[in-house]
């Protein structure tokens, strides 16, 4: 249907005529999703966490890397708008951040992503098969995820192939001159069993004896209602919950 195979119109001749193709898809092709709207919560963290420095940005299971670009999208909330971007992310921010944290300014050093298997959205078969995975009555996330492939093509962020848990100590030991080191992650690490998590942040804790870093991450949040928007400092590991916001980032609770 995305290919122009198929179409919508007669879903069971597709089905019929599609079979082998769908058989082998289901079995060989593992969920890959790359929710963009999510970086709507995550940018007032990102604006929090400026200190005059650009940011050296590390996503851990990046997917297509679209989060990777949060600066480059306009942002819409009920105490003011950032950015300039030609994709606007906006939603319903039950508890808005505040209007003077939307006055600050980030800048990027670098982007790099690292996941099991990273999705290149600059080719075509990439960029069809995050949009396989959005249902297809979403027409307004269909979009939004097309116009997000398009920035992410403008200016690709460097993904790369492989365990983060194992390649961490290397990768925190990478450095950019000048920049403040942000590892982020949402929805990734809750696939990690006790042993990788530990891992995880023993490598934080290992890499900040050297240069402190900020780890910003999603987990459950109370009640299961929606993720929890949480900032881990190393080497102390101190962590400070910062907001509560929806699963795909459709609503935000700042400061909850």
């Amino acid at each position: 249907m995305l290919a122009g195979q198929a179409s919508w119109d007669d879903i069971g001749a597709a089905l019929v005529e599609q079979r082998e193709f769908l058989t082998r898809w289901t079995r060989e092709q593992e969920v890959q999703t790359n929710e963009v709207q999510r970086a709507w919560g995550l940018l007032p963290c990102f604006l929090s966490l400026s200190d005059g420095r650009p940011v050296d940005l590390l996503e851990l299971g990046p997917s297509g890397g679209l989060n990777l670009m949060f600066d480059r999208y306009r942002y819409r909330y009920a105490t003011g708008t950032w950015g300039e971007g030609a994709l606007e992310l906006s939603g319903d921010d039950r508890l808005p951040p505040p209007a003077e944290l939307l006055q600050r300014s980030v800048s990027v050093a670098r982007r790099r992503g690292i996941d099991l298997d990273p999705v290149d959205v600059t080719t075509e078969h990439g960029a069809r098969l995050l949009q396989s995975f959005v249902w297809a009555d979403q027409t307004q996330r269909l979009e939004r995820l097309r116009r997000a492939i398009q920035v992410v093509r403008s200016d690709p962020p460097e993904l790369m192939r492989g365990d983060y848990v194992e390649a961490l100590p290397s990768l925190l030991a990478d450095r950019a001159d000048g920049a403040q080191l942000v590892v982020f992650q949402t929805a990734s690490i809750m696939y990690l069993d006790e042993d990788g998590a530990g891992r995880l942040r023993a490598a934080f804790h290992e890499a900040a004896r050297h240069e402190p870093l900020v780890f910003v991450s999603t987990g459950r949040a109370p009640q299961d209602d929606g993720f929890s928007l949480e900032i881990e400092r190393y080497p102390d590991g101190r962590t400070d919950r910062l907001a509560v916001f929806d699963f795909h980032g459709e609503w935000l609770e700042w400061g909850r």
